[in-house]
């Protein structure tokens, strides 16, 4: 890969912390509601009468929605209005997550959830994230962006936790106020829609100049910006198909199974690796400033599948969870270093299109990887899909730094600079 065909400096970029910090509210409101829904549809669905079969059916839809938008947002590039666009997608997240507690009906039930874009992964994903990844650059200097990204990942999983805390909700108002279980989850629901419907009214105060100007929205992706994109998406697809290997399910069944420990001892411990999740974002920021991003995304992210590897060989819990631990303060450094990379390496009309491209093939990773990893576990130990998916993201690694190791952000290409020739 050639760094000299891409612009040196980011032309659409400058300084507007006031749209920064629109975007970080945005995520973390929308969080906050995403991990909450995560937690009770599955639960909602089964009190009004679905069997598994049919909860499982409305879930796919919601996530086929999901899946629909992002798709959409990634097709039409830079052809659509950007806050117009988030504000729809907030209110159709609204609307879909207020009309799926007023009804028990399979077929409304579903066509809301799809309509609603309602994610019952309980983690953030979708055509919100794939436009605030293309729009954030644009807020903040190329040297400060990647402590942007680490903030609006901070507060994406900071709003994932507490969303899981408000799911809770259902259970206080039965409790303490002797609210009707249902009325109890209705409320909670119309809280949530709140929360969705409130990061589009906070997207009208967006500045207009990050709108893709009218000359730009019909620029062909270039030669160069269509080799990153599928170069980078292809190794990408690695990487998440080993992560859909080592799902958050699969590793607590294993925990559960090979140490006989119960599932608050379990919740304990990966509440622990959230917490070291969120933390991670920022020191990621911190570490890319000093020996780049690339550099960032492979040597944390090797250390953390070898963790993985020797966490599930540990002899005891103990041990076990403190590599685990280990590994979960190294894991998600990629995540904002990855994001930055890919946003710095593409032209600025090119960023909706490489964050949509990129995202979708993670997703299908993740959807293929749980089902490999079930079939892996039937007549194999329980550490086998663990130590292949270890083995497959440090593949990843090795493809990542060997392809894209000359391909320089322009603020490193900057930096650079003054030691040519001396």
């Amino acid at each position: 890969m050639r760094s000299a065909e891409l612009p040196l400096r980011d032309a659409g970029a400058s300084s507007r912390p006031r749209d920064c910090i629109i975007l970080c509210a945005s995520v973390f409101l929308r969080s906050i509601s995403t991990g909450a829904v995560g937690v009770l549809l599955g639960i909602y669905l089964s009190r009004v009468g679905l069997s598994a079969r049919d909860l499982s059916f409305v879930v796919a839809a919601g996530l086929a929605g999901g899946a629909a938008g992002t798709l959409l947002v990634t097709m039409a590039g830079e052809r659509v209005p950007r806050r117009g666009t988030l504000a729809l997608v907030a209110l159709l997240s609204g609307i879909g997550c207020l009309s799926v507690s007023f009804t028990s009906s399979l077929s409304v039930l579903s066509a809301v959830a799809f309509l609603g874009m309602l994610n019952g992964m309980g983690r953030d994903r979708g055509a919100a994230v794939v436009l605030e990844s293309a729009i954030l650059p644009q807020t903040v200097p190329s040297n400060q962006r990647t402590y942007a990204f680490a903030g609006y990942h901070f507060l994406q999983d900071a709003g994932l936790a507490l969303g899981a805390l408000l799911a809770g909700l259902p259970a206080v108002m039965r409790h303490g106020f002797s609210l009707e279980e249902m009325a109890a989850f209705r409320v909670t629901f119309c809280a949530c829609a709140f929360l969705f419907l409130a990061p589009g009214i906070l997207i009208l105060f967006l500045s207009r100049g990050l709108e893709p100007k009218s000359k730009e929205r019909t620029i062909p992706l270039s030669p160069e910006g269509r080799r990153v994109i599928w170069g980078i998406s292809a190794l990408f697809l690695i990487d998440s198909l080993a992560g859909g290997f080592l799902t958050t399910a699969l590793l607590s069944y294993f925990f559960f199974e090979r140490f006989a420990v119960g599932e608050g001892v379990v919740a304990l411990l990966f509440f622990g690796a959230r917490v070291l999740n969120s933390l991670s974002h920022l020191a990621a920021a911190w570490l890319s400033r000093r020996i780049g991003l690339l550099n960032t995304m492979v040597f944390t992210h090797i250390p953390s599948s070898l963790l993985l590897g020797t966490a599930v060989l540990a002899p005891s819990f103990p041990v076990a969870a403190t590599l685990f631990l280990l590994r979960e303060g190294l894991v998600e450094m990629d995540v904002p270093t990855r994001q930055s990379y890919v946003m710095a390496v593409v032209r600025p009309s090119e960023r909706i299109v490489a964050s949509g491209v990129t995202h979708l093939v993670r997703v299908a990773g993740w959807a293929m990887g749980p089902w490999l990893a079930g079939l892996m576990m039937q007549g194999t130990p329980l550490a086998a899909p663990f130590l292949a998916g270890a083995g497959l993201k440090i593949t990843y690694d090795a493809l990542l730094f060997t392809a894209f190791r000359k391909l320089k952000p322009p603020e490193e290409r900057d930096e650079a600079k003054p030691g040519e020739g001396s």
